[in-house]
């Protein structure tokens, strides 16, 4: 352990653990609140005693010391005031210089303004969870994968739709092409997740029940999938090459979704989009 001078992240990691300590009442937490306590919160030895860290780390670490500060340990400096997830990916952040694992679990449904965005796109919108699990749709996504209108008792997943799904895949005359990319893509968003079984999981059902899929996943390739070219079939009014943007919507306990917005190219595609998706 070294003593030198305090980084901005570190400098701020130490006002922002001080006041989180200060915020904790002993009694939510399961010590007795007393009477002769002449600071708000908890002491810092019963926050180290809650977190399992000697009184004297926690203290440099409150003091702003360069130490070293583990995962493990981070994690149960969030556990033990009870800290949001917002909060503890903010702890992550300024102790590494680098994000936390995120969390895997989201609503089975969504609200505020997101179902208002699904609705105001004219072509297909999608919500899905980190682990591509798809949970709220638009009436235009409806149009193009018919299916979706259909009830899933089991649940819908994007993944397992490109290699399980018969319409799908002869919907898409790339779609050697997009199952690359997509379990490139899905191999960064398990890695990047704080508990990735619900990814092994998935990875093990589509091993044995999909050959392509197990000879991709046995590439190990890792790309972003930010955005991806996607050409769908159709009969009518013919074949749409659609832009397919994803983007990250961090909901306010921390928790994040995958929204996904296709986008006509220009041209013979966005007249054939204008057709099959007309505005009320």
């Amino acid at each position: 352990m070294t003593d030198s001078a305090r980084s901005p992240g570190r400098a701020e990691l130490t006002r922002f653990l001080r006041s989180r300590r200060e915020r904790v009442r002993p009694e939510d937490v399961g010590l007795p609140s007393g009477s002769r306590r002449r600071t708000p919160g908890l002491r810092r030895e019963e926050l180290a005693r809650l977190a399992d860290v000697g009184v004297s780390g926690y203290t440099w670490l409150e003091q702003g010391r360069d130490i070293h500060v583990s995962e493990p340990l981070l994690e149960r400096l969030v556990a033990a005031p009870r800290l949001t997830l917002t909060e503890r990916l903010h702890i992550f952040e300024l102790a590494h210089g680098l994000p936390a694992p995120r969390a895997v679990s989201a609503p089975d449904s969504v609200s505020g303004v997101l179902p208002w965005l699904l609705d105001a796109h004219p072509c297909p919108a999608l919500i899905s969870t980190r682990r591509w699990d798809l949970i709220a749709w638009n009436a235009a996504a409806t149009v193009l994968y018919s299916d979706l209108a259909r009830p899933a008792p089991g649940g819908r997943n994007a993944l397992w739709e490109l290699f399980m799904n018969p319409d799908r895949r002869a919907s898409m005359p790339t779609w050697a092409q997009a199952v690359r990319r997509a379990v490139a893509g899905f191999r960064l968003d398990a890695a990047r997740a704080a508990d990735r079984s619900g990814f092994d999981a998935l990875v093990e059902k589509l091993q044995a029940a999909s050959p392509e899929f197990a000879r991709l996943w046995s590439e190990h390739d890792v790309v972003e999938t930010s955005s991806m070219l996607k050409v769908i079939l159709l009969s009518e009014p013919g074949p749409i090459e659609f832009e397919n943007v994803t983007l990250t919507y961090s909901e306010p306990d921390g928790r994040e979704l995958r929204v996904s917005f296709h986008a006509p190219r220009p041209g013979p595609h966005l007249e054939r989009a204008r057709k099959l998706f007309p505005r009320p």
